[in-house]
């Protein structure tokens, strides 16, 4: 698989809004940070990062868009990207967006996401 495609693939996993789709592109030592500014280290803090917000964020429509590959190997990749979102929080609908980094690695012939970074548009 060419890293563009872990792209496709993990926009559609979080599509889904279920860690099962989302877990097999996460690397077992995968560290986010939330443009909040909260950061999960581990594969299990991930996890629970992100299933907090597929069970607070219904019906979300997660788009990345402007991606722009910094690196490509055949076994790291590191793109950056704008984001924005919109869904509805306790009953209300909620937006927002940034840019964001992130990096995968190519194990065993998958590319999974090894680091990202979501921060706030403008900064």
């Amino acid at each position: 698989m060419f890293p563009d495609l872990f792209v496709k693939d993990y926009k559609a996993a979080l599509a889904t809004q279920q860690w099962q789709n989302v877990e097999p592109l996460i690397h077992a030592n995968c560290c986010v940070t939330f443009s909040n500014g909260a950061v999960y280290k581990g594969i299990e803090a991930v996890k629970a990062a992100y299933e907090r917000n597929f069970a607070l964020i219904k019906n979300e429509d997660y788009q990345m868009s402007n991606i722009h590959w910094a690196l490509q190997s055949e076994t790291v990749a590191v793109y950056l990207f704008d984001f924005s979102w919109q869904g509805i929080i306790n009953g209300e609908k909620a937006s927002g967006g940034g840019k964001g980094t992130s990096v995968i690695v190519c194990e065993g012939g998958k590319w999974k996401l090894m680091a990202e970074h979501l921060g706030k548009a403008g900064l």
